[in-house]
């Protein structure tokens, strides 16, 4: 089975490109951070093993995008069947992030943060063309999100180790497959835009 969703996962590498064709090569890099689903409900479900560094690495990579004054977006996922509900604690992003009421909010109800949100409005109001993103689960929303942040012609990165999902090994294979780049590289490649 893990070979099988491994090869699944090389064929859509091909389909997706992380770098968007369309963006201009003399524009300059606008950078946000989409911090994806770390919501109550969700993170019992993910693996347990890495759970802690991974929090502490989200939590690094908002650190390192308000110190550069950059948008920290949070995305959240709800259901009218599943929740969970707006508002509710299990809705609530994990306590130690310390997400601020003022960070842009998305709430989506599909996969992709893109898919019926006004996420992408929201990115072009504030001129962004560049996406880093973490949370979860690795093999469900943010790699949905990851995909279409290419349909919508956006250079898009994956933050190494700030990923979770329900099995460690297949985040291993995801961040191994997209070239995920780790907090050092981030903080370096946001350096040198400025």
């Amino acid at each position: 089975m893990r070979k099988l969703i491994s090869l699944m996962l090389t064929l859509s590498l091909f389909a997706s490109v992380s770098y968007s064709q369309d963006a201009k090569e003399d524009d300059p890099m606008k950078p946000a951070l989409l911090v994806i689903d770390v919501q109550n409900k969700y993170l019992p479900m993910m693996s347990q093993g890495d759970q802690d560094a991974a929090l502490e690495r989200m939590k690094w990579a908002i650190w390192l995008f308000r110190q550069h004054e950059l948008p920290v977006i949070r995305i959240y996922h709800t259901s009218e069947k599943w929740g969970p509900e707006p508002g509710s604690e299990e809705f609530q992003f994990h306590e130690s992030l310390e997400v601020q009421d003022d960070d842009p909010m998305i709430v989506k109800t599909y996969g992709s943060g893109f898919n019926k949100t006004a996420l992408d409005s929201l990115l072009n109001v504030q001129g962004i063309n560049t996406l880093f993103m973490c949370g979860l689960s690795s093999t469900g929303c943010v790699l949905a999100t990851y995909f279409d942040a290419n349909n919508y012609d956006y250079n898009h990165f994956l933050l190494k180790d700030a990923l979770l999902g329900p099995d460690a090994g297949y985040t291993d294979n995801i961040e191994e497959m997209f070239d995920a780049i780790s907090l050092q590289t981030t903080k370096f490649i946001i350096e040198q835009a400025k």
